[in-house]
């Protein structure tokens, strides 16, 4: 966060292709709030949406895709 939302969005860029962490929900939850902070409201709502698809708990998914809902209504 020193560095701001695209220097944290540049290094999860390099997870990518780690088949270990790349599908994770948690990957697609820090990448919603990286680019809800740099003003990118569509691709963050688009992320926390793919984040809500990835768990399996019913909390997190629900908590998720109000994310990303309010993330377009506050842009």
């Amino acid at each position: 966060m020193v560095q701001g939302p695209l220097a944290g969005l540049a290094l999860m860029a390099t997870l990518d292709g780690d088949s270990r962490v790349c599908n994770h929900h948690l990957m697609f939850a820090v990448r919603g709030y990286l680019l809800e902070m740099a003003g990118d409201a569509e691709a963050a709502s688009a992320a926390y949406h793919s984040a809500a698809r990835r768990t399996a708990s019913l909390p997190e998914r629900r908590y998720l895709g109000m994310r990303a809902r309010e993330v377009l209504m506050d842009a």
